[in-house]
């Protein structure tokens, strides 16, 4: 196989987003949905193992030949930076790298609501940006940052692992540190954040209870926290949350989230007709419905506030999806695809609403 610079710099002249690497397999190019086997040879074991001997970085080594899986970033001069993961596959190393765009876009660029920016200007709490994975929530997470970078004079401490978008100051003094290499770990970092004088922290990953007791703990200070949190929807944030602390503490955490938890942005990345995907986004937000609703623990009935706050500037994926659809920008078929009620939606495609949510709310 030609060598790996090589074959990267094809990858970005190609509008690639991924590169698979794999036993037995040429290269194979992720561009929009598809995935194109590559004009090489297939990869042996031998050159596999190459591969990782020059790539994974000497603080990553010993956690893969521990773990025989790691997460690392990659810079390659000249072509640009990746966000790479390598694991084993039948006992030969396997790599997935992903493309990190240098330019961080806008909300309008990304196709993101307006409303991220109010969201992104928000004076205290906490942020998140959920979805599964590779819906797209570090570049929204990027783009919520660069929003305060642009507009405001704020210090802004990023805890990521790996860094992902390196931003350039502008109005804000961003220091970004990543896990193994700047800090032993994600709760290392946040142990000793505050005393580095920040208003913004943004966290790469919400991953267990200490990481969020850190995160509230700071928001309860008057600082704005940013995350990442893998949940399909937003309201399944708070579930999630509340799933990291033993039963003993979930009503006291239920009720600093019910003050704390600004925000949750869900995306889903859905096939555009146009070529590329368009993220369908579901936004909850803290309002006094959604407030009321956490502090009197009826979880259960978020989606519904979530469904009737359009005013407020909440939205559903349903909602979301029936934008893009009557828009031309995503077809009926992909739409009922990515819907968290394709009944519903199929219903509101042909002029026919039902109040449910409401019903739902009063009871």
């Amino acid at each position: 196989m030609s060598s790996l610079r090589e074959l990267l710099a094809a990858a970005v002249a190609q509008g690639a987003a991924d590169v698979h690497l794999k036993l037995g397999q040429p290269p194979i190019f992720r561009v929009g949905n598809e995935l194109t086997t590559q004009n090489y040879q297939p990869l042996t074991a031998a050159s596999l193992d190459a591969i990782a001997k020059d790539l994974i970085p000497p603080h990553i080594r010993q956690q893969y030949d521990k773990h025989h899986e790691a997460d690392f970033s990659h810079q390659e001069e000249g072509v640009g930076r990746f966000r790479a993961t390598v694991f084993n596959t039948q006992q030969v190393p396997a790599f997935a790298l992903r493309y990190v765009k240098t330019t961080i876009p806008s909300f309008a660029a990304l196709g993101l609501p307006a409303i991220l920016q109010k969201i992104a200007l928000t004076q205290r709490g906490i942020v998140l940006a959920a979805g599964t994975t590779g819906s797209g929530k570090s570049t929204t997470l990027a783009a919520l940052i660069e929003c305060i970078n642009q507009s405001l004079t704020r210090r802004v401490i990023t805890i990521e692992d790996p860094i992902e978008f390196l931003f350039t100051d502008a109005k804000s003094v961003i220091s970004q540190r990543e896990v193994g290499l700047d800090t032993p770990s994600f709760n290392d970092g946040l142990r000793h954040v505050l005393r580095q004088d920040p208003d913004i922290i943004m966290i790469g990953e919400m991953r267990d209870a200490e990481s969020f007791s850190a995160a509230l703990q700071a928001s309860e200070t008057g600082h704005l926290i940013f995350s990442t949190l893998h949940t399909d929807t937003a309201g399944q944030s708070v579930t999630r949350i509340l799933n990291f602390f033993p039963a003993s503490q979930r009503d006291q955490i239920r009720m600093s989230l019910a003050t704390n938890l600004q925000a949750v942005v869900c995306q889903r990345l859905v096939p555009a007709i146009k070529g590329g995907v368009v993220p369908a986004v579901e936004i909850m937000l803290n309002t006094p419905t959604t407030r009321k609703l956490m502090e009197k623990n009826v979880i259960e009935k978020l989606p519904a506030a979530i469904e009737t706050g359009g005013e407020d500037g909440m939205q559903t994926f349903n909602q979301a999806l029936y934008t893009l659809i009557k828009a031309g920008a995503v077809n009926e078929q992909n739409g009922l695809q990515f819907a968290s009620n394709p009944e519903a939606l199929k219903m509101n495609l042909k002029g026919i609403f039902l109040d449910e949510a409401r019903r739902i709310l009063s009871t």
